[in-house]
């Protein structure tokens, strides 16, 4: 579908001059409904707030492109507006935009606006396009010019026949993959800035996206056999095996936007490491920046972290249910299953709580050691569960828990890369037998053997003590405990000191220290509500756009969701995370000085009533956000008027 299809006269502003993001908003809206697309302009409108509120559509180079895919919208449809002045709209590089696009898709088309999306992107990334449709002199220059590029990039679409790009008799030179993790705009934004740097360069060159519509203009074995390197600007995983034996960069989507000529330079320097998919050997990375081994072991750690958090939070949640359904048994040894309904819920939840220890392990080694290496994380994991050893008459079955799944999972993942290479010299005939018989044969029997004589005994010994030492905390000691681990939710809003504390936090409930998680989720509540509440009351000390997020943050903090936090902490660091984190470790202190319990791995004011003491956690989360309140407002100055 052409752009100048969707996009009429009426819909163009050449002049505007909103002064915020929501008012830029507004006008854009105002003139989509001018143009007769929109059948509820209301409705229309918060689908497109929705939008933003996941991410901002500011992508960068002074373009923002709002969209909205909703049953308010009757027929597809583009606005457009120049804003010579420029307006803050949130964008990406946190610069001034002065071109917006509004795209309007009804539910009855198929992807509508993500097509119109990835087609924007790429004729924006010309600059000579940007100025040009800048620089119109009224809107008839402005449609004109777009319609004379469209012409030119898709003459198919005018009945024309398109002039395919010549490929040298060897190939390609260069290759290369974009992909973010939406899959719509820089995916495509990467693509075309490649594509055209390789020009300017004399580089043959062809690039497979992997947009939210899936993999375009697919690499062939052909071409990946003889070109000379291929770069891989992306934000989330790609088909890799095939790249094996070849020469490849890896690096982030938006250093193929911004640093396409450094790649090409570097691609065809002839100094780019051999990528080797069987030894995770990952070729180089852009500029020469290696991973170093922390950063590989953080990356496998949080591999298994993420698999494992929907069984955690799934299944945590309908086992608090069952407790809250139940509550004539409470006090009793069948509390939880009392009744067929609670049962119901209690057995559901265990079963996919149950699972985190297998999956925690199973996906770290995947991470390490491929597809492979799942089967005997998992058969690690499960290990771990059960407590297995080989002196049970003496020491009984006692779980090895969390921390025996974590070594199940490097240990599943290093095992499996010493399988492979021993077993890489097999004859060719044998190589079909590797993956159905020799390494879940070998795989398992070796972690069997690692887990029952070696991890199990050691670290279920461990386990118990420590939850001995959990139960038999005085109150000053859990009280301190609290505030350390509501603290470190606020040290980094999702990165690595938060996820330990929200993880101990979750096997703690395994071993029924429910404080543990309450101290936890309250601590990870206050960023974002603190972040409000200055917001709210001391408008003089933050931007226009940083007061509009006021109900974001109140909403995100009251349901768990720390990184509400991070854009605020990303601008201004040093006047942010020490209030957040004074006021998540009072919070975290106060909910273990009140008895509060949660059997609920997640969910904030939303599994309130299956709380130990409601009324007091809700307390301690406001005392600790008024700290962070008072410390953010005390550090930050009042900005200068305008």
């Amino acid at each position: 579908m052409k752009i100048t299809d969707l996009l009429k006269r009426e819909s163009v502003e050449l002049s505007g001059t909103p002064e915020s993001k929501g008012q830029a908003i507004d006008q854009m809206v105002e003139l989509m409904a001018k143009g007769g697309n929109i059948s509820d302009l209301q409705r229309y409108k918060e689908g497109v707030l929705k939008r933003e509120e996941e991410g901002t559509t500011g992508i960068g180079e002074g373009i923002a492109i709002p969209h909205a895919k909703t049953d308010a919208v009757s027929v597809p449809g583009l606005a457009a507006m120049l804003v010579p002045q420029g307006v803050d709209y949130d964008a990406l590089d946190g610069q001034p935009v002065h071109m917006i696009f509004l795209i309007a898709a009804p539910n009855t088309e198929d992807n509508v606006h993500l097509e119109v999306l990835s087609r924007l992107s790429m004729l924006l990334m010309d600059d000579e396009f940007r100025t040009n449709l800048l620089d119109a002199a009224d809107v008839t220059e402005f449609l004109a010019y777009i319609d004379e590029v469209e012409r030119k990039k898709f003459p198919e679409e005018y009945g024309e026949e398109k002039q395919e790009q010549n490929q040298p008799e060897e190939g390609y030179r260069v290759l290369a993959v974009t992909a973010c993790p939406t899959g719509i705009a820089h995916t495509y934004m990467a693509a075309e800035s490649l594509e055209n740097k390789a020009k300017e360069m004399g580089i043959s060159i062809k690039v497979e996206t992997n947009g939210s519509g899936g993999a375009k203009n697919v690499l062939t074995p052909e071409e990946i056999e003889q070109c000379e390197c291929i770069i891989i600007a992306a934000d989330k995983e790609v088909d890799m095996p095939r790249f094996d034996g070849k020469p490849v960069i890896t690096t982030k989507v938006a250093n193929g936007i911004h640093k396409a000529e450094e790649l090409l330079t570097e691609a065809t320097s002839g100094k780019v490491a051999v990528y080797h998919n069987a030894s995770k050997e990952s070729g180089s990375g852009f500029g020469g920046e290696e991973e170093n081994l922390g950063r590989k072991i953080y990356k496998a750690l949080m591999n298994g972290v993420s698999h494992m958090l929907p069984f955690v939070i799934g299944g945590g949640i309908l086992i608090a249910m069952a407790f809250l359904f139940d509550g004539a048994h409470a006090g009793t040894a069948e509390f939880g299953m009392g009744n067929p309904f609670s049962r119901f819920l209690k057995q559901v939840g265990d079963i996919s709580f149950g699972m985190m220890f297998p999956i925690l392990a199973g996906y770290i080694a995947m991470a390490i050691a491929d597809r492979p290496a799942l089967m005997p994380g998992i058969v690690g994991g499960l290990l771990a569960k059960s407590g297995m050893t080989m002196a049970v008459e003496e020491t009984g079955w006692v779980s090895s828990g969390f921390f025996g799944a974590l070594i199940a999972g490097f240990a599943a993942g290093l095992i499996m890369l010493g399988l492979k290479k021993i077993l890489e010299k097999l004859p060719k005939a044998l190589e079909g037998t590797k993956p159905m018989l020799l390494y879940p044969f070998l795989g398992i029997a070796a972690m069997g053997a690692l887990m029952v004589f070696v991890v199990n005994p050691p670290v279920g010994a461990f386990n118990e003590w420590l939850n001995q030492v959990l139960a038999s905390m005085g109150e000053s000691s859990r009280v301190l405990l609290g505030a350390v681990l509501g603290g470190m939710m606020a040290i980094d809003f999702g990165g690595p000191f938060n996820k330990a504390a929200y993880v101990f936090g979750t096997a703690s409930i395994a071993s029924g220290q429910f404080g543990i998680m309450a101290a936890v989720m309250a601590g990870g509540m206050v960023p974002p509500i603190g972040i409000a509440l200055a917001t709210l009351f001391f408008k003089n000390r933050f931007t226009k756009s940083e007061q509009q997020t006021v109900a974001t943050n109140f909403i995100m903090g009251l349901s768990f969701i720390t990184e509400g936090a991070i854009p605020f902490a990303a601008s201004d660091p040093l006047r942010i995370i020490p209030p957040c984190i004074a006021g998540s470790a009072v919070a975290g202190a106060l909910s273990m000085l009140f008895g509060c319990g949660s059997r609920a791995p997640h969910g904030g004011i939303f599994v309130i009533g299956i709380i130990d003491n409601p009324l007091l956690f809700l307390a301690a989360v406001a005392a600790g956000s008024v700290v962070a309140m008072l410390g953010i407002v005390l550090l930050k100055k009042p900005l200068a008027a305008k």
